[in-house]
């Protein structure tokens, strides 16, 4: 059952309270998801069992998504904002340099926890910041109609069109390649998640510049890409491994931007293979 977990944090202001909720499951060496922009940690429901087989796995989500209030006052929703935010998380979870996998915007984080050597290892699902400009007003546009469109259409009409696959496919077509295995339930909490997400417009201004140049070399890194990702174009995964050129590129056929989902056996064998 989900819990949440207060903790200190540094801000311009002084030292302020940051919460989380996180989803906390199985034994073994700690496992830390992170999900992406507009996204809840039920986006890991598909592989959370099967990864706690064999580790300690601790979703959470991230400050401003899901159940997780905003960042404390004068905290910002960039990478110097929130990264500290996460290994202050570490410590009051008392794992120490966790294993990290993240999936688009948490992709990007786990990258930079592992760059500032916070973390062990990095699996690092269509992480965003290696776009060029054209992909990145193409993938920008997209999220803000998916904003749009979970804050206009009535809850009623969200329910009724998670009842089928054609209406799940209109809802979640654009991050999943097989929208229809998505549950009915699943659709409509996520609808919701994107929806009610306090951190969505901050976090995407914060992602209007700059990409992600620099190495990660203390750290394995897998980096992970879905052959029908619509939203990130998997030749992204390219420019990936040209500034990680240590890392592990690995190409997950059959699946959209969120993985997880498409092929829930195959992600959560790249995610144990990359942090063994």
């Amino acid at each position: 059952m989900a819990a949440t977990i207060s903790f200190p944090v540094d801000t311009p202001g002084g030292p302020r309270t940051a919460r989380m909720v996180h989803e906390r499951r199985g034994t073994g060496r700690p496992l830390v998801l992170l999900h992406g922009i507009g996204h809840h940690w039920q986006a890991w429901e598909p592989v959370l069992d099967i990864l706690a087989v064999e580790r300690e796995v601790i979703a959470v989500d991230l400050p401003g998504f899901g159940a997780s209030p905003a960042l404390p006052e004068g905290v910002p929703y960039n990478l110097d904002g929130v990264v500290p935010v996460l290994g202050a998380l570490f410590e009051a979870l008392e794992v120490e340099r966790p294993d990290v996998a993240g999936n688009s915007l948490g992709g990007l984080l786990a990258l930079e926890l592992g760059r500032v050597g916070l973390v062990r290892s990095v699996t690092a699902l269509s992480p965003a910041r290696f776009w060029n400009e054209a992909e990145r007003r193409y993938a920008f546009g997209v999220l803000n109609a998916m904003r749009v469109g979970a804050r206009r259409l009535p809850p009623s009409l969200v329910e009724r069109l998670a009842r089928s696959a054609a209406g799940r496919a209109a809802l979640t077509g654009t991050i999943y390649a097989r929208p229809g295995r998505r549950s009915p339930q699943a659709v409509v909490a996520e609808t919701r998640a994107m929806r009610e997400a306090v951190g969505f417009e901050a976090t995407l201004a914060a992602g209007g510049t700059g990409l992600f140049t620099e190495d990660v070399p203390d750290v394995p890194v897998t980096i992970g890409w879905g052959s029908r990702d619509r939203l990130l174009l998997r030749r992204q995964g390219v420019r990936a491994k040209q500034v990680i050129p240590g890392a592990r590129l690995v190409r997950l056929p059959g699946c959209g931007h969120v993985p997880m989902n498409d092929d829930p056996a195959l992600v959560a064998r790249v995610i144990l293979d990359g942090s063994r």
